[in-house]
């Protein structure tokens, strides 16, 4: 199953990219959930070097890598639960909206979950909780 943003299909997300918000729907009830996803995650690895007195000293290697977000259906166990039983086939996966950062993504998350009162339609909406923490000043100003 693909991910949609605007009616394209989305093989590779946008190079500034952090994550997206996203809506999969359930086509045959029409239930709906509102998430979001990391595009990369931050992964430490370490290195032991020899320094020049001859002691070792383990070096620590930060990278990202690529999420799973290409594979990923969401944290809901409801939802997965329903994928399971009627097949991904009867579900849609789309992007609502690209964000460039931790904070933006975060905040578009709540921002769209409140706009459709998804925890006041429980038999229209998978999402049983919203959290989140965002400052004014994490936010990058457009």
């Amino acid at each position: 199953m693909t991910w949609i943003y605007q009616t394209t299909v989305v093989d590779t997300l946008p190079e500034d990219c952090i994550g997206f918000v996203y809506l999969i729907t359930n086509t045959v009830n029409d239930k709906k959930y509102i998430g979001k996803k990391l595009a990369k995650f931050a992964k430490t690895t370490y290195k032991t070097v020899k320094l020049k007195s001859g002691k070792k000293k383990r070096k620590k290697i930060k990278s990202k890598v690529d999420s799973d977000w290409q594979t990923y259906w969401s944290s809901s166990d409801e939802l997965k639960k329903d994928i399971a039983s009627v097949g991904q086939d009867n579900f849609t996966r789309e992007i609502l909206k690209y964000c460039s950062s931790k904070s933006e993504l975060s905040y578009y998350e709540a921002k769209y979950q409140f706009n459709y009162d998804v925890l006041l339609n429980e038999d229209l909406w998978y999402n049983g909780w919203i959290s989140v923490r965002v400052r004014r000043s994490q936010l990058r100003q457009k």
